[in-house]
């Protein structure tokens, strides 16, 4: 597999700080020409951001971007795609490995470079599989383990690790020695399309070029080449923003199937009944905690057209409105929806109730399957409720609209 032409960007992220060094140096020994930008904001508090360009052999350059609105994750977005258009102009850089600093988030960073007019090869999220249930519990505030972005950044290190490792469609993960089947699977089960590949995995064996014709007619071999590492491959091997975007939609989102292997298990729970808000309010504790990690799409009776993502790790849950049902939209309304989000309802379209429904996906260790569909059955509308009819259903208790803050 041959290096594209232009600068190929490829985005290395993670909060494993370790596996992710591992992994950026291992690309840097296999592409010949390959440096890394890194943007330290570590070092905010002094007011700035620190930029360093490396290569195999050690620091290259090294710079400072100023905070933005004393944001230091928003001096990277500033100070990220003028160094790679000047590391591109310059020539020389067959790669470009933009290293992420432990909490920033790779969808924002890929989706500041296409805008940039720069082409992201790959996202890779590097990981090893013995932290992978430690961070998804991990409740705690980034602030305070230093590792916020931001002054105002309320993110927790949970949901941070869980958005970086269901974005990027390749993880890179580290030979953990301390790693168990239990937490491989895990990490199988929470991001089941993504490839992993070994960051220590051997580099492809040496293949001849393709044979040439002398002048005498006989064939001549060229030199041999060795092909490029299963890493180098993956951060070459092309990425599509506007798809990874979609793929995290609550809508239409590439969740978990059902899984159970190594006491790791992967509920996928579907109905097509609304909840009632006061009973699902009051569940939200223990439906929370049930799961490692929990994410999905659901349906309020008391609100009929607005679809509601629910997504949970580390023991807290973030509760949010995405925008409409399609079935509530106008019909000359859907031009207006993207394909993908069009395609996904088409195929679990209910006559009566178009695409509403409840999709939650919860996976953990020694998770309590029956337990919790228990629980989650609970919380629907009873045949008594749901016979009464949506208008009956928009009278029930707006349980929810202190935690929505309408």
């Amino acid at each position: 597999m041959a290096v594209p032409p232009g600068l190929p960007v490829v985005i290395v992220g993670g909060l494993h700080a370790d596996a992710r060094r591992a992994a950026v140096a291992r690309l840097l020994a296999d592409v010949p020409g390959s440096v890394v930008l890194h943007h330290d904001l570590a070092t905010a508090a002094a007011g700035t951001v620190v930029r360093t360009i490396r290569d195999a052999s050690g620091i290259l350059d090294a710079g400072e971007a100023p905070l933005v609105n004393d944001c230091a994750c928003c001096a990277l977005r500033e100070d990220l795609v003028p160094e790679l258009e000047r590391l591109r102009d310059t020539g020389g850089t067959r790669l470009a490995v933009v290293e992420l600093w432990d909490s920033v988030e790779p969808k924002a960073m890929a989706e500041v470079v296409t805008a940039g007019g720069l082409t992201v090869t790959g996202v890779i999220t590097a990981v090893d599989p013995a932290l992978v249930l430690p961070y998804l519990g991990n409740g705690d505030d980034l602030a305070d383990g230093g590792l916020a972005a931001a002054a105002t950044d309320q993110r927790t290190v949970a949901d941070t690790f869980a958005r970086q490792l269901e974005y990027a469609p390749v993880l890179a993960v580290a030979d953990s020695p301390e790693a168990d089947d239990e937490d491989r699977e895990l990490l199988a089960q929470l991001h089941p399309t993504a490839r992993q590949v070994r960051i220590g995995q051997d580099l492809a064996p040496e293949v001849p070029e393709a044979a040439e014709a002398s002048g005498d007619g006989l064939t001549v071999p060229t030199p041999r080449r060795r092909a490029l590492s299963p890493l180098a491959q993956a951060a070459l091997a092309g990425f599509d923003v506007e798809a990874a975007a979609a793929a995290q939609h609550p809508a239409c989102a590439l969740l978990p199937a059902e899984a159970d292997a190594h006491g790791v298990s992967t509920l996928v729970w579907s109905m097509r009944r609304p909840f009632h808000p006061e009973r699902l309010y009051a569940a939200l504790e223990d439906l929370t905690c049930a799961a490692a990690r929990s994410r999905g799409r659901f349906w309020l009776a008391d609100k009929p057209d607005t679809l509601f993502h629910w997504d949970a790790a580390g023991g807290a849950l973030c509760v949010e409105s995405t925008g409409p049902w399609l079935a509530s939209l106008p019909d000359a309304a859907w031009d207006m929806v993207p394909p993908v989000r069009r395609a996904a309802a088409a195929l679990d379209w209910h006559p009566e109730h178009g695409d509403r429904c409840q999709h939650l996906v919860f996976t953990s260790p020694g998770l309590d399957r029956d337990g919790l569909e228990r629980l989650l059955e609970s919380c629907l509308l009873t045949d008594a409720e749901y016979a009464a009819g949506p208008d009956a259903w928009q009278r029930l208790p707006h349980a929810f609209d202190t935690l929505l803050e309408v």
